[in-house]
């Protein structure tokens, strides 16, 4: 059965799809060809049907685990009674980048006395769309599913395991036992609408430590020297995970519809690219010095405006095309807690603060040293022209909310397009009014100044006419826009209402239906820099990164009662709040801002 608490996950990926490990060893989360497939191993929301691959000690044991270092390999060791074995489990890399197939690869290592394990591969339903079958006329282990194909081999336990048809789908499964010094292998291979390739165990095992090697040549180009660094890394390393290679672009989470709420109906697909995502990654990618990733990430984005124009989208596919809208499937969900769907219903909204998400991505590549192309140019010109006609209407806000409304955070967010398109017309970079723009972002100012701000509330508030709170203003500390005694106070009065422990949740009202939000609890640490109050904010980010799970890993949110994770994960999100409020609090306290 998949994990009760969504903590003893940890992933691993290989630049196309992401497989979720628990505790046990077990694999209830692994999407092929891509992150953003139906998933043909997905007991994550389907424990009857929905697929999985185990690989488990027999009897009692205890367990601990970690990546290899700067890897995104994990290593688990079980140690039983009769002794003690590693597993190491990778999604294996070619010798040039990503195999063209995947390629799960489980290598057990007995570190001494003998330890029997159990192992099973059995394919699920990819949410009722396809029914699994054997196929044996190959003198291989096969099995199918639509058009998936899934190849079983391995190395000193037998390529081919028993097959069963016991449950609602077809396995593979088999067991051996370790002894100190032994190496046992199992491998998965699987492809979608083509042939599948039966790799050599020997070549495998020595595409584990290629794995291992590629992810620490990569970590070495990771420039980071400040406060929580291990920490930073192992985001990092995750948000690599969730990059979509062949595109470039960058899914939002590696699930779909793992619950907000355990009263459900909070269940949503992240796995597309969010432009407020990428504008937080692109600006991480600089400060870390990864040159590949982000011109790979603002290419795909500008180039995926284009083909999708002339209007500008909150959420992409992760091959660049526009999601369709959400689908529901019949299968129960994670501990039963539905809808499961595939695709999200707030791909048609407006939402007015994802402007200034793509021009700070613009800034921030400029900044560093880059050029923009002419078209780019000329489209952002256009952009900026349409901010100014139409930041004084109503929109859905940063949070997708049904309720149109003139939410605060959002016309701070037009204010940050329309500074930095002046900034970049400063450059040369585009052309067009730059005057206009600059007298149109000091209207949005007032609008905020007069219809955003409370002082019954002592706060900016979420929306015109409105005494809610909502921690996504806290964004506009980091944009500049207001690091003053206004923000300062909203500090305190979101903290007030919001707050629990180091924690915040998203907005007013949300105490009653889902838990705190990671990104908005680290906001509030950078936020607390930002308004010159020191200690409180690193006194608050410690506490939101204590919260991770073992191997360091974030889900969207965490209910403060038990620490326990709720929504997606890994959550882009949640990682790059980390990355960004350490790398803030690294430049206004200093390095040693983790050991105070």
């Amino acid at each position: 059965m998949p994990g009760e608490d969504l903590r003893d996950y940890a992933a691993i990926g290989d630049g196309r799809t992401v497989a979720l490990i628990g505790l046990r060893g077990q694999i209830d989360w692994m999407p092929l060809p891509g992150v953003d497939d139906v998933p043909i191993f997905g007991r994550l929301l389907d424990d009857d049907a929905g697929g999985c691959i185990e690989l488990e000690p027999v009897g009692e044991y205890r367990v601990r685990r970690r990546y290899s270092s700067r890897t995104n390999v994990l290593v688990t060791t079980f140690t039983t009674e009769t002794g003690t074995a590693t597993v190491t489990d990778a999604l294996v890399t070619g010798v040039a980048g990503r195999l063209p197939w995947a390629e799960l690869a489980r290598r057990v290592d007995g570190v001494d006395g003998a330890v029997e394990f159990r192992w099973r591969v059995q394919p699920g339903t990819s949410l009722k769309t396809a029914s699994p079958w054997h196929d044996d006329e190959h003198g291989a282990s096969i099995m199918r599913s639509g058009l998936t194909t899934i190849g079983v081999t391995g190395k000193d336990h037998g390529p081919d395991g028993k097959r069963t048809q016991a449950g609602l789908t077809p396995s593979i499964r088999g067991s051996f036992t370790t002894s100190t010094g032994s190496r046992h292998l199992l491998i998965v291979v699987g492809t979608h609408d083509e042939p599948v390739h039966l790799p050599d165990p020997d070549n495998v095992d020595r595409g584990i430590d290629r794995t291992i090697d590629a992810w620490r040549v990569w970590s070495r180009e990771f420039s980071y020297d400040g406060p929580w660094a291990a920490e930073v890394q192992r985001s990092a390393l995750i948000l690599k995970l969730l990059i979509h290679s062949p595109t470039g672009s960058i899914a939002a989470a590696a699930t779909t519809s793992l619950p907000e709420s355990l009263d459900g109906g909070k269940n949503w697909d992240y796995r597309l690219a969010w432009v407020r995502d990428l504008a937080y990654t692109v600006e991480s990618l600089i400060w870390f010095g990864l040159r590949e990733e982000t011109h790979a990430a603002i290419s795909w984005l500008l180039r995926t405006i284009r083909a999708n124009g002339p209007d500008l989208h909150v959420m992409y596919t992760l091959d660049g095309g526009l999601d369709e809208g959400a689908q529901t499937y019949d299968v129960p969900g994670w501990r039963g807690i539905g809808p499961v769907v595939t695709g999200n219903p707030a791909h048609g909204q407006l939402q007015l603060g994802v402007y200034g998400d793509l021009f700070a991505i613009c800034r921030a590549y400029v900044d560093a040293g880059n050029v923009l192309d002419v078209e780019t140019g000329r489209m952002l010109s256009m952009f900026a022209d349409k901010v100014c006609d139409i930041w004084r209407n109503p929109d859905s806000g940063m949070w997708e909310l049904p309720e149109i409304r003139h939410y605060v955070s959002s016309k701070m967010g037009c204010w940050q397009a329309l500074r930095d398109a002046v900034h970049l017309a400063d450059l040369g970079q585009i052309p067009g009014g730059a005057g206009r723009w600059r007298d149109e972002a000091e209207r949005i100012r007032a609008w905020v100044d007069e219809h955003g701000w409370s002082e019954s509330r002592g706060a900016y508030v979420m929306a015109q006419g409105s005494r809610d709170l909502d921690a996504s203003v806290l964004l506009h500390a980091f944009s500049d826009f207001d690091r003053g005694e206004r923000m300062s106070r909203t500090i305190d009065a979101l903290t007030a209402e919001l707050g629990e422990g180091p924690h915040l949740y998203r907005y007013s009202g949300m105490r009653e239906e889902e838990a705190t939000f990671v990104a908005c609890s680290f906001w509030r640490a950078a936020a607390l820099v930002c308004v010159g109050r020191h200690d409180e904010g690193v006194a608050a980010m410690h506490g939101v990164v204590d919260a991770g799970n073992d191997v360091g890993m974030y889900a969207e949110m965490i209910d403060p009662s038990d620490g326990s994770f709720r929504g997606n994960l890994p959550q882009a999100l949640s990682h790059l709040a980390l990355i960004r409020a350490a790398l803030l609090i690294r430049d206004l306290v200093g390095d040693g801002a983790d050991r105070t």
